[in-house]
């Protein structure tokens, strides 16, 4: 474009110049011709007229020639252009081998003589290369100030596109905390401002969200508290000392399990009042746990409730420390609502297994039964939609556990005949591996449809 523009002023530019020399040269031939035509009028006498000739031009090729009068030199007009001038009474350029000549008609008593100046082609287009040398160096200056002032403006609004897009994938994968410098274009300033703002609110509902759940939990303690009470005034659960009834030692290990049961949820409230106190703060370190420390946990609590229902278990793969980047709360809380639901939904008796295996960068923990299944896997992950009447959010606390950890959850057949739910989750020993854009697009694809993820599960042997 700036090109175009150089050329569209400095074009017609040279132009002017080539015709500003070419008058010039006519100019100076009319002077010429004027000094014979002043001669003229005095005298027509050869002799005066020669003298005025050679006094006009010391360059013989320019002295002029009178048509008329035997004043010497070598006429070079055509005789029809003599007699358009003689005729018209008029200034004639015409042009002849080697440039143009000039003739002016001049009256001598009742005659008409024409002056003829020449003009040599040289003349005319004298300092027509310098003209044009300059203006393409003018052009060229141009064209070159114009790539580098865009090129810097262009990198200055890359930069802050790029420095903009990098803090929205920051925000994105979880970091708050990050905030864009607005710089470059006013459209750009203006995005980036936004984009601080937006982030400062996200921060401000996180802290409200988190305060409120620990308000909600510290709320729980007193019906809590009043549960453990009446729990410590029943009678005593030991088991294994005299002889009971079955009728007493089936009352007895309720008893059991209903401490043991307040127990944990005092533990895991104080746990979750802790973590939001500290997230809210700021004191707490991106979560991380060993995934295989909170299965064996999470495990002692349930196989006492299996075992009380006959329910044959296994734990698969949870020997070995297996880092993932959530917190140990939230990984316990999803585990706890996975397996909830199975000893909700399938009758007493039913088998299940728990196993954990890593492999391409992610965690397994997957949670397969020996009940009828899940019919509608799809709307099962969706949040608050259940077919059983209850609120539908146990596997979407799993679901968004797994995306915190960049992870997913999937609902298939399990080895055992029912449902196999897996949680994926990054695994926090992996190397990153290198962001491309297809790899963007194939992460976000899997955000919007999370169910479409498949977990290749590895078979225990019994």
């Amino acid at each position: 474009m700036t090109a175009l523009v150089a050329l569209a002023f400095l074009v017609p530019l040279g132009v002017l110049l080539d015709r500003g020399t070419r008058a010039a040269a006519l100019a100076d031939a009319a002077r010429r011709s004027g000094v014979v035509a002043g001669a003229l009028a005095v005298t027509a006498d050869p002799a005066a007229v020669t003298r005025a000739a050679t006094a006009a031009s010391a360059d013989p090729a320019g002295r002029p020639v009178v048509h008329g009068v035997n004043a010497g030199g070598q006429p070079r007009a055509g005789a029809a252009d003599v007699a358009r001038a003689t005729r018209e009474r008029t200034v004639v350029v015409a042009d002849v081998s080697g440039g143009v000549v000039r003739l002016e008609p001049v009256t001598v008593g009742r005659s008409v003589v024409v002056v003829e100046v020449f003009v040599t082609e040289a003349a005319l287009t004298a300092g027509s290369g310098g003209h044009w040398l300059l203006l393409a160096g003018i052009a060229l200056g141009l064209v070159v100030a114009a790539v580098v002032v865009v090129d810097r403006l262009a990198a200055r609004t890359v930069a802050s596109a790029r420095g903009l897009v990098e803090a929205a994938m920051a925000v994105g994968d979880g970091d708050l905390a990050v905030r864009t410098q607005p710089s470059g274009p006013r459209e750009l300033a203006e995005a980036g401002y936004a984009f601080n703002r937006m982030a400062d609110r996200l921060v401000t509902s996180r802290t409200n969200e988190r305060e409120l759940v620990a308000d909600l939990s510290h709320r729980l303690r007193t019906p809590l508290t009043v549960l453990r009470l009446d729990a410590d005034a029943l009678d005593s659960d030991d088991t294994s000392v005299g002889t009971f009834s079955a009728a007493e030692l089936d009352r007895r290990r309720t008893i059991r399990r209903i401490r043991q049961a307040i127990v944990t949820l005092e533990g895991e409230i104080d746990v979750l009042i802790n973590t939001t106190r500290k997230a809210v703060a700021h004191e707490a370190a991106p979560g991380m746990c060993d995934a295989s420390e909170v299965v064996r946990e999470r495990m002692k609590f349930w196989a006492a409730l299996a075992g009380d229902q006959n329910r044959p278990h296994k734990v698969v793969g949870a020997h070995l420390r297996i880092p993932v980047a959530v917190q140990r709360a939230e990984l316990a809380a999803a585990l706890d609502a996975v397996l909830g639901n199975v000893f909700r939904y399938t009758p007493q008796g039913t088998a299940f297994e728990v196993a954990v295996s890593r492999r391409d960068g992610y965690v397994a923990i997957r949670v397969d039964d020996a009940g009828p299944g899940i019919a509608n896997p799809d709307r099962a992950l969706r949040r608050g939609a259940s077919d059983q009447g209850s609120t539908g959010l146990g596997l979407d606390i799993a679901r968004r556990v797994a995306q915190q950890a960049n992870g997913s959850v999937s609902i298939d057949r399990a080895g055992l005949g029912g449902a196999s739910v897996v949680m994926l989750l990054a695994d926090a020993d992996a190397t990153p591996r290198q962001v491309s854009r297809f790899g963007l697009v194939g992460r976000r694809a899997r955000e919007r449809d999370p169910g479409q993820r498949r977990w290749p599960r590895q078979r225990a042997t019994d």
